[in-house]
């Protein structure tokens, strides 16, 4: 018999350019357990929505998930088949675009056609320049134009599209639990001030939305936190209770591990303050959760509580920031910290004046160095037999940032001695500034593509 008092919701995917063969044991695993299920792909963090936004401005057609296809594709025919939901923020910058993709790839695959929802209300760029937003910008925009503006919606239309029968659903910028709390929602019913239960499956789209974090991917340190096949890390799934706890596992014969180790490190991951975590939905209390082993790679979220949603709602704003030119070149041997620092000091001194330089000796310091060069300062590099140095600025003017590109591959007859495996890289980049609106001023929605099946 089919279990219909729960929805498993698995996820396939944790941020853009996450493994696009993450789904399959995800999707098999669903039909096997039967009844109410629902497959969600979180790819969108803000640094890839402002790269979807330049990507948009190159074509007007692109500016959603690069790797749509490839993650979609294989899965697509068995969530079909078995009726089970694809939900994604997959569209980014163009979700219109990102759906009328999916049509074209179910008619590639000779597919029935499916209904496609395409969540709106995120992109709130006209409300940039008048009083809604331009009093918390002046200072940080300085004059310069904004490339876009999303705020975090909710999961109400993702859960009317589903009510409405959405194979599909396609969202821009939505909070990330909400991806979860949408087809939690539509498949039990509550209310939006049931605050306690939302909370519930908030914190269950909280475990989720970072894919293989929470199966033991970047819980992973060999020889303390050991983890079985991490080459084979299975993806999690949630199944979500009436009262909104839930159970995390994994799909069988997958690598990874699901203990309370893993759970408990990702319930608290980017969670500023566990008694008050801000969701567009709801405000989620994890401070008296309870994190308990069920079974083996089975743990259970209960306890969670929940108080009443934000009056605003976080705007990320975009806009053109300038550009950053990149340069790399090795030292290998004998001196060849000295000869990396060396370098270094001609760089320094060719593009004094220019702007502010970032230096790191790769394999010396790099990671734990800091912009300003203060650490690189203290390190001793004179035992150093194999380095890479990497330079790079950020600078408003185009032709400016280049002189950073030309003069690391002139280090090649420039000196010092035995450089080489120069690589150089200019691209635009965009800046992004944070700032609240009232909810109020952000109506959402959804739309069925035109096509869609019936």
């Amino acid at each position: 018999m089919k279990e219909t008092s729960k929805i498993h919701v698995g996820s396939a995917a944790g941020f853009s350019g996450d493994r696009t063969d993450a789904a399959g044991p995800v999707v098999d695993a669903l039909i096997r357990l039967g009844g109410p299920a629902c497959l969600i792909f979180e790819t969108l963090a803000e640094r890839t929505l402002a790269l979807a936004q330049l990507a948009l401005l190159q074509d007007p057609d692109g500016g959603y998930e690069p790797l749509l296809d490839e993650m979609v594709r294989p899965v697509l025919a068995r969530c079909l088949a078995h009726r089970i939901p694809i939900v994604s923020n997959f569209g980014a910058a163009n979700p219109l675009g990102a759906g009328r993709r999916i049509q074209a790839l179910a008619r590639s695959l000779g597919l029935r056609e499916p209904r496609v929802a395409v969540v709106h209300g995120d992109d709130v760029k006209h409300h940039v320049a008048g009083s809604l937003l331009s009093h918390d910008l002046s200072a940080s925009l300085a004059g310069r134009a904004a490339i876009s503006a999303n705020a975090y919606i909710g999961a109400l239309p993702i859960a009317e599209a589903l009510r409405a029968g959405a194979d599909v659903v396609v969202t821009g910028r939505v909070a990330d639990p909400s991806l979860v709390l949408g087809p939690a929602l539509a498949h039990h019913g509550w209310t939006m001030d049931d605050w306690d239960r939302i909370a519930g499956a908030t914190m269950a789209g909280h475990l989720l939305e970072c894919g293989a974090q929470v199966t033991g991917g970047y819980y992973a340190d060999p020889g303390l936190k050991d983890v079985p096949d991490l080459a084979h890390v299975g993806y999690p799934i949630a199944a979500i209770e009436a009262d909104g706890s839930c159970t995390i596992f994994k799909p069988d014969g997958t690598g990874g591990v699901v203990n309370e180790h893993t759970v408990k490190e990702q319930l608290l991951y980017e969670v500023h303050d566990p008694s008050a975590y801000l969701t567009p939905d709801v405000v989620a209390d994890i401070t008296a959760a309870r994190v308990e082993q069920v079974g083996p790679d089975r743990v259970r979220l209960s306890g969670v509580r929940g108080h009443g949603r934000p009056d605003t709602l976080k705007v990320n704003v975009c806009f053109e920031s300038g550009w950053l030119a990149e340069g790399e070149i090795s030292y290998a041997g004998a001196r060849a910290g000295q000869r990396a620092r060396l370098a270094a000091d001609v760089l320094e001194r060719r593009l004094d004046g220019q702007g502010p330089m970032r230096i790191d000796l790769i394999g010396v310091t790099s990671v734990l160095a800091d912009d300003a060069g203060h650490w690189l300062q203290h390190i001793d590099a004179s035992a150093a037999t194999d380095v890479r140095l990497r330079v790079a600025m950020r600078h408003t003017d185009k032709a400016t940032a280049q002189r950073l590109t030309r003069e690391v591959t002139a280090l090649y007859t420039c000196g010092p001695a035995g450089g080489g495996g120069v690589r150089t890289a200019l691209r635009p980049t965009l800046g992004t500034v944070s700032c609240p609106i009232d909810r109020a001023r952000v109506p959402t929605g959804y739309h069925m593509l035109e096509g869609s099946g019936a």
